[in-house]
């Protein structure tokens, strides 16, 4: 098989952008997941209001770049995320200078819920891939259609993969059942009205990028999962390559 048959997913002008705002999506998201918040009658934690945005800019990265760049970026967030986790731990356990009054207010901010922090992992690891994974498989099964149902799907079970496992391992036992099934349901219903919300922006900017990238990726030889490390497409997976040129 001829090298030009591939198409080499460096080297491509947005899409460095693209995992960069996703890792900070992520990073975000876990440090506010120990804030709970109050809106209105329903309770839930501040991590939920900008987590969804990972799933709107990893839902734009598959339907683009195609699953194996988003299971890139996912372990980039993940990395990146442990990376934060232990400095900030690391620091809270450095000598304290006398001139410095308000590191104690750090160090307690620093100063993590490691059951949130392992809940927040499991469900990540149970959550973005299969976001990415049904987003590639619904893409191959409709042929490229409707996109906006494509996103929406992916979130709807995702968001409620991510939700079930995160509240039930970082808050079981901590609140009474049923106020703990409310914050999950407000949890799930936050993140699919985000995805939902955000579809004009997320369908016109996947758009934009197939036409910038000259990238429209199906998995169709993809071996999907979390192991699998190759990143190449043939160029029979690109769509917008296989578009017929106009006279």
């Amino acid at each position: 098989m001829t090298e030009s048959k591939n198409i080499v997913s460096h080297g491509t002008k947005v899409l460095w952008f693209l995992v960069m705002t996703y890792t900070v999506t992520i990073l975000l998201a876990n440090w506010f997941d120990i804030r709970l918040v109050q809106i209105g009658p329903f309770m839930t934690d501040a991590g939920t209001l900008i987590f969804p945005l990972s799933f709107i800019i990893s839902d734009t990265i598959t339907e683009v770049y195609g699953y194996k760049e988003a299971r890139r970026a996912i372990w980039c967030g993940f990395l990146f995320n442990l990376l934060f986790l232990g400095y900030g731990s690391l620091v809270t356990h450095l000598p304290s200078p006398d001139v410095a009054p308000y590191n104690h207010e750090f160090d307690t901010l620093m100063t993590f819920e490691w059951r949130i922090i392992i809940a927040s992992i499991i469900s990540y690891f149970c959550a973005e891939p299969l976001n990415a994974y049904i987003l590639a498989k619904l893409k191959l099964h409709w042929q490229g259609r409707h996109m906006a149902a494509r996103f929406v799907s992916s979130t709807l079970f995702a968001s409620a993969v991510d939700t079930s496992v995160f509240t039930s391992l970082a808050f079981y036992g901590l609140m009474p059942t049923k106020a703990l099934t409310t914050m999950a349901l407000t949890m799930w219903l936050i993140k699919v009205a985000i995805e939902v919300l955000g579809l004009p922006f997320s369908l016109r900017l996947a758009r934009y990028l197939k036409k910038v990238e000259h990238k429209d990726i199906y998995d169709r030889h993809t071996q999907f999962g979390m192991w699998h490390w190759e990143a190449k497409y043939k160029a029979e997976d690109n769509g917008i390559m296989l578009e017929p040129k106009k006279e």
